[in-house]
């Protein structure tokens, strides 16, 4: 773990060297990602509410999804440059090395201007809890921590199974970015709004609902089922179709030369 964060710093240090840069870059994602905010609020000066759920809801799912995914971006958004490497030949390199591939493949390329959007998550975050109204108990706060990890994970592991795809591919395809920004910008809303399609299809297939709408219900009352409870656990069976690719993509990685 010593070399891990040794990549670790070395990456923060190359990334602040020109600092003006750095911080104009962070302080470009803060203010863009409320554009986001700005359109739900406008919305929300028309009507009173949306598929039953009211404005501070709303931010709440937002908050949710925006803090899940500046973490899973910051850690996983690096594995962009996956289809660079098998082109040019450089993840044979990363091959032969003694340590871990996944490891030595996120570590260098992590993104800490994604810094601005976690900021702005969590200022969204502060205005959402109190506009909620939902009765906080440990038990709540329990369960909304884990709709934040979990859903960083899962953020995390559409990142990795997009990289994976370059291995049968070796080139990105851009139209799966429908699934990490496009699905920033649906959670916007609960899952519900998009139509019983959609939901099932965020609920069985990419399980961003698990970590989003289910238990969000939970924390409204609106159900006190144990697997709305559970169901940020449950989203980390996606876990397994996004290794399971990884690895098959790695074992079945045939070197493009350079």
């Amino acid at each position: 773990m010593r070399l891990y964060w040794n990549y670790f710093v070395m990456e923060l240090k190359s990334q602040m060297q020109y600092k003006v840069s750095f911080f104009l870059t962070t302080l470009g994602q803060f203010l863009t990602a409320f554009t986001s905010f700005f359109g739900i609020k406008f919305i929300f000066d028309r009507i009173n509410g949306v598929d039953d759920f009211t404005y501070g809801q709303v931010l709440l799912c937002f908050s949710v999804i925006m803090l899940s995914f500046s973490i899973g971006e910051m850690i996983g958004g690096g594995l962009a440059v996956f289809p660079g490497l098998l082109k040019s030949g450089e993840l044979d390199r990363i091959l032969v090395r003694p340590r871990s591939i996944l490891l030595q493949l996120i570590v260098p390329n992590m993104d800490f201007t994604r810094l601005g959007l976690l900021v702005q998550a969590i200022i969204v975050l502060c205005i959402a809890v109190p506009a909620s109204g939902i009765r906080w108990t440990p038990a709540k706060v329990t369960v909304f921590i884990m709709m934040v990890i979990c859903g960083s994970v899962i953020f995390f592991c559409i990142f990795l199974m997009i990289a994976a795809v370059a291995f049968f591919t070796i080139g990105s395809l851009e139209f799966l970015n429908i699934f990490t920004y496009g699905m920033r910008q649906f959670g916007r809303y609960p899952f519900s709004v998009y139509g019983e399609p959609i939901l099932k299809f965020l609920t069985f297939v990419v399980p961003l609902a698990l970590v989003q709408y289910y238990p969000l219900l939970y924390l409204l009352d609106q159900g006190d089922s144990f697997l709305y409870i559970v169901s940020p656990l449950l989203s980390l069976l996606f876990l397994l179709p996004a290794g399971l690719l990884y690895r098959v993509g790695l074992r079945n990685y045939k070197s493009a030369g350079s």
